[in-house]
C-alpha cells in the first residue's frame, strides 16, 4: 500500500502554502477584504483528512446540522499536473456564477455548489485559512480549512 504525500503541513512553505495563501488573498483583494493568516492548526487538519482521502476515504465535505468545524473547501485533480495557484484557481473561477446576495442565493445557476467554494474564500467573517495537499497513486487532494467558517445561511459573504 502506498502512503499519501503530504506537503504543507504545518509551516508555511514557499512551494506550496504562501502560492495557495497568496491566491486566496488575491481575490480577497479585489473586493477590499481582510487578507487571510495561515494558521498551522488548520493545516495540520487539513493535512489529516487530505491523507484520509488520498488512502481511499471519503471525498465529501464534513456538514450537516450538527456540524461546527472550520470551513471547508476540497479539490482533487490529476496527480503532479497542477500547480498550488491552479487548484485554488479552479475555486476562484466560481466567481463567474456569483451574484451579490444572501447566502444561498449566489449563484446565477441557482446551484449553490456553482458558488460554495468561492464564498467561503470571500467569506467577510474569515480570518485563518490553513492547507494541505495529499496525493493518492492518481490524484493530488487539496484540503483547505477555514476559520470563522463561511456560508451562512441568510447572511452576506461581504
Amino acid at each position: 500500500m502506498m502512503l499519501p504525500l503530504m506537503i504543507g503541513a504545518t509551516s508555511l512553505t514557499a512551494s506550496f502554502d504562501q502560492p495557495v495563501l497568496d491566491a486566496h488573498n488575491h481575490e480577497r483583494a479585489i473586493l477590499g477584504l481582510p487578507q487571510l493568516r495561515w494558521n498551522a492548526d488548520l493545516a495540520r487538519a487539513a493535512a489529516e483528512k487530505a491523507s484520509d482521502v488520498a488512502r481511499g476515504g471519503r471525498f465529501g465535505h464534513a456538514h450537516g446540522q450538527s456540524y461546527t468545524g472550520p470551513g471547508e473547501n476540497l479539490w482533487a485533480g490529476t496527480r503532479g499536473y497542477y500547480s498550488p495557484q491552479a487548484m485554488v484557481q479552479r475555486w476562484a473561477d466560481e466567481k463567474r456564477n456569483f451574484r451579490p446576495g444572501a447566502f444561498p442565493d449566489n449563484s446565477v445557476t441557482g446551484n449553490v455548489a456553482d458558488v460554495g467554494h468561492y464564498t467561503q474564500m470571500i467569506w467577510r467573517a474569515t480570518r485563518n485559512i490553513g492547507c494541505a495537499k495529499a496525493a493518492s497513486a492518481s490524484e493530488d487532494i487539496l484540503v483547505c480549512y477555514y476559520t470563522q467558517p463561511g456560508n451562512y445561511l441568510g447572511e452576506r459573504p461581504f
